[in-house]
């Protein structure tokens, strides 16, 4: 008979991990807060090591998820992170990549809404979505005359794939929650996460486009994370549905 729980040396909470991405973030996030306008200053060049640091870390936790919710879903989730990463390389860099970190990030998101789709239709509660894609929308009504032409078409692009994932994400736990799905529990994790990448962003937003935020580093960077992490752990099953595969 296949064992109803997942092994100790297979499961998400592996202390080190844990303890790797908690430690990669903060240090990437004090990194930021304290360096200097020099490119050598030795603050900034911890936060160059631990941010990405950190978002491989998170990678490796959805890697070795196991027993992992489907293996389509744990392919989608890793491109997802994978495309984050090379977004925090571009994003960080001492030149102004800002587009192309943009794309990486909404090819992320892409890759999300992928994964969220395996399971669930695209709109599967659409009152949800269409209230992610409005808070998207006046974020860039109220930002707008702050966006430089160049950059509006890329931005409303971005903006209406991240609201898109965050709508997808909501509503598809909303969804196995009314049905008692037994992925019910993975996905408000992914909703969780989908939230916080919104609030992220958001926050990212207004720092670049409008005013800058105090500590700013600190808010974006840890929503950040908070919303990998979460989107990760959404890797793996839960017991209910280990339970119900071992009774086929």
């Amino acid at each position: 008979m296949p064992s109803l729980h997942p092994s100790v040396s297979s499961t998400l909470h592996r202390p080190y991990f844990v303890m790797g991405v908690t430690v990669a973030a903060a240090a990437a996030i004090v990194g930021a807060i304290l360096a200097g306008p020099a490119v050598a200053d030795g603050w900034r060049l911890l936060h160059w090591v631990c941010k990405p640091l950190a978002t491989a870390l998170i990678f490796l936790l959805a890697w070795h998820a196991q027993p992992a919710l489907s293996v389509r879903y744990r392919r989608w989730i890793l491109i997802g992170i994978a495309c984050s990463l090379l977004g925090d390389v571009l994003l960080m860099l001492p030149q102004d990549l800002f587009v192309p970190g943009l794309v990486a990030f909404l090819f992320g998101h892409a890759c999300f809404i992928a994964a969220f789709l395996g399971d669930s239709r695209f709109g599967v509660r659409p009152w949800l979505l269409l209230a992610s894609l409005a808070y998207g929308a006046v974020n860039l009504y109220l930002l707008w005359g702050s966006i430089g032409a160049a950059l509006r078409v890329p931005v409303i692009v971005y903006v209406a794939v991240l609201a898109s994932m965050g709508g997808q994400a909501l509503g598809r736990a909303w969804a196995f929650a009314r049905r008692d799905d037994a992925a019910a529990s993975s996905a408000w994790r992914a909703a969780v996460g989908a939230m916080l990448f919104m609030l992220s962003d958001t926050l990212l937003a207004w720092n670049r486009f409008h005013a800058a935020i105090p500590l700013s580093s600190l808010w974006v960077l840890s929503t950040y994370y908070l919303a990998l992490w979460w989107i990760a752990r959404s890797v793996q099953r839960d017991d209910a549905l280990i339970e119900a595969g071992a009774a086929q």
